[in-house]
């Protein structure tokens, strides 16, 4: 036991539950200082919808610190001169933090941890966020794996690293706390527009928000998940992405909450396994991110650096703006700015299109994406982009171009996913809302639609934009 404090740097892991920084300072008898720093110096600081996630789920973690026994410290600035102030404010003679994986904040972590040793403060840190490290999954030659199914298989046997660290109800509060700043006064939230008044309706951050996210789906859609998890028309996927982007719940509460439901009866083995896939997907990611500096900006296959790509600004803004033409790709890129979120079907069929229709570089996609999805996660998607790029590991090979048109008859056959989030097509029969310009001109009139008017013609031919796109591969091969 201490009078010193020991503080808890909070990052991406916004959790009581399963929390080994914050589990691992409480039982140390001392005080806790917790601690999250908006660090806006930092190489991939939050896009719009992740503020906006941000606000929403430090405000939960402030409440649920404050009935612990404690209180959240709001501080904005420079993460090590921030820390160096509160450890000389507080005299905190520990802290304990969860790691981070992309090789830059790797290298400041490291740097920080041995200036802060060499003062005479303990450091503690732990794997918060993965259920294995990303140097633990190896090949047999001790290398890291190039391609997911190895490697899922590999995790999957090694199972994780540790076990579930209980929730924490009580935490030894400081007599005095340090000075908090507010959380309003970041301005985490839009406004003047406020673009994210439908936010609210599909999300509920912070840790309760992402307990019943699970609940809810091991309860029900788990179970066709392996045959539904493509119907972006249809509730059947997890919604976990955002909650996990901010730590708000660990990869291992979900492993162990579903290998829970499967042993229950619950969930079936065949559909929670691909469910739990999915979480290895992530996994794998930020493998990928560890092992390879780059990620986020350059192609892990070299020769893509030399891809003809275009500076087609005008596609680019259709594309953004949900204005393609396409129906199915205008519907993702319009759920994803209503609602800061998109199906993952669906984000392969727009990322295709922007990639290798309109041949825009898969960076300005990412960078897109960055900036509009709560669940922006720096690992999955750059993994993500550089998969249907072609230029990724284990990637979607470059001539499969997915087509707008079938993509969108195959996985939203009667076109529900389409006429919710573009209205102006919801009185068009099935067999024409994925392909409006070749229905007869009356349905076109009995819908209340004029091409190049209240919808617009496509902004390009797919059959053509497909060509192009091989043609252009071809020359990087030296084809």
């Amino acid at each position: 036991m201490t009078d010193a404090p020991a503080l808890v740097w909070f990052r991406n892991d916004l959790r009581l539950e399963d929390n080994p920084a914050l589990f691992h300072a409480r039982e140390t008898g001392a005080p806790v200082i917790c601690l999250y720093i908006l660090d806006e110096e930092m190489e991939f600081a939050p896009g719009g919808a992740s503020k906006w996630w941000l606000h929403h789920s430090l405000s939960a973690l402030a409440a649920d610190i404050e009935k612990a026994g404690s209180r959240l410290i709001l501080k904005r600035g420079s993460s090590p001169e921030i820390l160096k102030e509160m450890i000389e404010l507080t005299g905190a003679s520990q802290v304990f933090w969860n790691r981070r994986y992309y090789a830059s904040y790797v290298e400041a972590d490291k740097q920080l941890k041995t200036d802060l040793k060499d003062q005479g403060i303990a450091v503690e840190t732990f794997n918060g966020s993965l259920l294995r490290e990303p140097w633990e999954v190896k090949t047999k030659t001790g290398g890291p794996y190039n391609v997911f199914t190895p490697f899922w298989k590999a995790l999957r046997a090694m199972g994780p690293a540790r076990k579930a660290l209980p929730q924490i109800r009580k935490l030894n509060g400081c007599k005095s706390h340090p000075k908090s700043d507010k959380l309003d006064d970041w301005n985490l939230l839009p406004s003047k527009p406020n673009w994210a008044t439908e936010f609210e309706n599909d999300w509920t951050p912070g840790e309760k928000g992402a307990r019943k996210k699970l609940r809810d789906f091991l309860s029900d859609a788990v179970n066709v998940y392996a045959s539904g998890r493509d119907r972006p028309d249809r509730e059947w996927t997890s919604r976990l992405s955002p909650h996990l982007a901010f730590g708000e719940i660990s990869p291992l509460q979900i492993w162990n909450e579903t290998q829970s439901a499967i042993a229950g009866g619950d969930a079936s083995e065949n559909a929670a396994d691909k469910f739990l896939s999915e979480i290895a997907w992530r996994e794998f990611s930020y493998s990928l991110l560890f092992h390879n500096k780059g990620l986020p900006s350059k192609p892990l296959r070299k020769e893509f650096a030399n891809y003809p790509w275009r500076n087609d600004r005008k596609g680019l803004r259709a594309w953004q703006k949900g204005m393609t033409g396409y129906p199915i790709v205008d519907a993702g890129m319009r759920q994803l700015w209503r609602t800061g979120w998109m199906h993952n079907r669906v984000r392969m069929i727009v990322a295709s299109f922007l990639i290798k229709d309109l041949l825009v570089p898969w960076q300005k996609g990412e960078a897109w994406f960055w900036d509009t999805l709560v669940d922006a996660d720096l690992a999955n998607n750059a993994a993500s982009w550089q998969w249907v790029a072609g230029c990724g590991a284990d990637a979607s090979p470059w001539f499969r171009v997915f087509n707008p048109i079938t993509q969108g008859e195959k996985f939203d056959p009667e076109g529900d996913y389409v006429r919710k989030f573009v209205p102006e097509l919801k009185d068009l029969p099935a067999k024409y809302i994925h392909s409006p310009w070749q229905a007869p001109e009356e349905e076109l009139q009995k819908a209340g639609v004029n091409l190049g008017k209240t919808y617009p013609f496509p902004i390009l031919d797919h059959a053509e934009a497909r060509r192009r796109a091989l043609e252009g591969y071809d020359r990087i091969r030296g084809g």
